[in-house]
């Protein structure tokens, strides 16, 4: 389970906020955490200082008052949760909010997505975040539904080459059970296999394996998978209903169709894969996964993760 003790929530003042609000309130709420919101602008140049003052004051301004809207909208007061303000100047937004999260220790980002023209996938400073944030991120698009009937959807792998891949998906599922009792106490687990084989066994006449000797493999394969997903599941020891869903295909493919295909609209994944002594990267499945869908994400990274990014 997720237990969020320190959220931030950042503003660029650019955008309506009024859902990422909502959630940074409510989660702050339900977890009796502190909310700190961040307004992240960048410098403006010296012969516009004069005006600078008055442009964080208005930002300042605008977000008590959406905060305000939003809180009466919700029935959550900035009583009810610990709340602080702050503003920060900095020509790269991403590195002034990991330094805060680091700082901080922060256990969440929450943050209104960049709207790109085509609806999906995310924008610079998203992806910086993303990539380099130590803890889990939040990026938010508006939900139009009761929270009773919200869908959210989790990804995880069953197959795993290293401890630290079998601990990501306990936190995946962790925190898919937890934001599930947040919104519709249901979600969906998704989880993809296939056998690489399979088509070059097919196609290569020079293996001539029989049909059901390949269907064999096949089958296995997939069982296999399946046992491995049932076992990540149980020691998960989650509270919410779920439904298994075991596709076969490339993950950039199967789940990014099945987010459209059953209307998914929070999405909980992991973004890092291992690169040899270099540490963790973004993987390239994560980051197709990423640039492909229309729903809020949190992206979660796993334990030992390290970023680039220093504190001081």
């Amino acid at each position: 389970m997720s237990n969020y003790q320190e959220i931030l929530f950042v503003s660029t003042g650019m955008s309506d906020e009024t859902d990422a609000l909502k959630q940074a309130l409510s989660i702050s709420r339900n977890h009796q955490a502190r909310l700190t919101t961040l307004i992240i602008h960048p410098r403006f140049p010296a012969h516009l200082a004069a005006h600078e003052k008055k442009y964080e004051q208005s930002l300042m301004d605008n977000l008590r008052a959406t905060i305000q809207t939003v809180g009466l909208e919700i029935g959550v007061t900035i009583n009810d949760v610990m709340f602080a303000m702050e503003v920060e100047r900095h020509t790269k937004p991403a590195i002034a909010i990991i330094k805060q999260v680091l700082k901080n220790s922060v256990d969440l980002v929450i943050k209104q997505a960049e709207q790109k023209d085509s609806g999906k996938g995310f924008m610079a400073l998203d992806m910086d975040l993303l990539r380099q944030c130590p803890c889990p991120v939040w990026l938010c698009r508006p939900i139009t539904k009761h929270r009773q009937n919200i869908k959210l959807a989790v990804a995880v792998d069953a197959e795993y080459e290293r401890e630290e891949g079998r601990k990501l998906s306990l936190q995946l599922l962790g925190a898919a059970d937890s934001l599930a009792k947040d919104c519709s106490q249901a979600f969906s687990i998704i989880s993809c296999w296939d056998y690489e084989l399979e088509e070059y066994f097919k196609r290569n006449p020079w293996t001539n394996l029989p049909e059901e000797e390949i269907l064999s493999l096949v089958t296995a394969a997939k069982n296999n998978n399946l046992a491995n997903l049932n076992t990540l599941i149980k020691q998960a020891d989650m509270s919410n209903n779920n439904t298994i869903h075991h596709l076969k295909g490339q993950p950039e493919k199967q789940i990014t169709q099945f987010i459209e295909d059953n209307d998914i609209d929070i999405l909980v994944m992991g973004t890092i894969a291992r690169s040899g002594l270099a540490g963790f990267i973004i993987g390239n499945t994560a980051e197709n996964i990423l640039q492909k869908v229309g729903c809020s994400v949190l992206a979660l990274k796993p334990n030992g993760f390290v970023s680039s990014v220093k504190a001081y």
